[in-house]
């Protein structure tokens, strides 16, 4: 799987960005997908993913974003958004999706290149 991510900026704090990744190589059907971040100086860090539909299509959150951002998914478009809303500064980060066949938060099998966002105060 081949993943495209984009969608970043440079935004102030409370503003609201969404992000997109094009998903492309093997068919989406089976695949979880979820979104990670990696603050300057940090690890990277899981922020939100979601189920393939057939199982359920689940969505969950790291608990600094729920409220805030909201993961979706478009099968059609094999393409899988993350709608950040509420932005704070301690949220700037480079924006990575990711994907896998059976669990996306723990060691996702698929990286995009990541996307840029910066939250001024």
């Amino acid at each position: 799987v081949q993943l495209q991510a984009s969608g970043g900026g440079l935004v102030q704090a409370g503003a609201s960005l969404r992000l997109s990744c094009a998903a492309s190589g093997r068919t989406f059907s089976g695949i979880h997908m979820g979104w990670f971040r990696q603050a300057p100086g940090k690890e990277r860090e899981f922020v939100a993913g979601i189920n393939w539909s057939g199982s359920g299509g689940g969505t969950y959150y790291a608990d600094s974003v729920k409220g805030r951002f909201t993961i979706s998914r478009d099968n059609a478009k094999n393409t899988v958004y993350l709608q950040l809303n509420s932005l704070k500064p301690e949220d700037t980060a480079v924006y990575y999706c990711a994907a896998d066949s059976f669990n996306v938060r723990i060691a996702p099998m698929w990286w995009g290149q990541g996307t840029q966002v910066t939250v001024s105060s």
